[in-house]
């Protein structure tokens, strides 16, 4: 995958990163994959837990020098990024894909039997959702979202900020070689050219990751159903999993509840 330089070998030498003109709370630098280490660390993350402003204080910061925020979950049964089996060397650039081919060829891998579920749509790709009017600054939106998470009290059971070389937003995954996705799309990548396309149209910003989970702020949700139902269809080629083992039957149902002016998109691979 083609990357930034990388400026997380500094702190290996300065954890504190002032030169880098940060001022960093103790913390891990991550280079764990599952072939091994990798030849330079993939992120760092804060070793106390994350707090309400961390975001904005320090993601702002890192932003400047190419190292833009996530919060990473690191209890659970999967514990954090060290235990994630990491695959940086199976990512591709999400510059080389098409959002709307990656898609289409989501939907058609999809059962032969759901088209009831799937309405109004049918079996055929219905194409890209309209973009949103934006009604929040996108990084105002994404500090807004990793703060309610954070005063959540749910998911991220053991939230740390972490900081990732990454040209934006939607690259974190694969700039880390994230595998979440595993049973769905083994190059992260494919999936994060979805991310840039969402970031264009909905000013989307990857905001958590866990082992198998991705959450996402919205600064320009869909403001009408049909818009809704739209956007549910990327949804269900991009995550099917989190649409077909959720808690809504259908996907004009799914729209309705998890779309429609939501600031937060959330999913969930199997």
């Amino acid at each position: 995958m083609a990357t930034l330089p990388n400026p997380l070998p500094r702190l290996a030498t300065d954890p504190s990163g002032r030169a880098l003109g940060l001022e960093l709370p103790p913390g891990r630098l991550i280079d764990a994959t599952d072939d091994g280490p990798w030849h330079e660390p993939l992120l760092w993350h804060a070793g106390p837990p994350a707090a309400l402003g961390d975001w904005a204080r320090l993601g702002a910061r890192g932003a400047r020098v190419g190292l833009l925020p996530v919060l990473v979950e690191t209890g659970g049964s999967q514990g954090g990024p060290e235990r994630w089996e990491l695959m940086p060397g199976e990512m591709s650039y999400p510059g080389d894909h098409d959002a709307a081919e990656v898609l289409a060829a989501f939907w058609g891998d999809e059962d032969d039997e759901l088209p009831e579920f799937l309405a109004p749509f049918g079996p055929g790709w219905p194409g890209l959702a309209a973009a949103s009017r934006r009604e929040a600054e996108p990084g105002a939106r994404a500090a807004e979202v990793a703060d309610a998470l954070l005063g959540s009290g749910s998911w991220p059971t053991e939230p740390r900020l972490a900081l990732v070389p990454a040209r934006r937003s939607a690259d974190i995954p694969a700039a880390i070689g994230w595998c979440g996705p595993l049973n769905h799309e083994n190059d992260v990548a494919r999936l994060c050219a979805v991310l840039r396309s969402w970031e264009d149209r909905f000013g989307i910003r990857v905001v958590a990751l866990g082992f198998d989970q991705l959450v996402l702020s919205v600064a320009a949700p869909p403001t009408t159903p049909a818009e809704a139902e739209a956007v549910a269809a990327e949804h269900f080629a991009f995550c099917p999993d989190n649409i077909t083992q959720g808690h809504h039957p259908t996907l004009r149902e799914y729209a309705g509840h998890e779309v429609l002016n939501r600031p937060v998109w959330s999913f969930w691979w199997d």
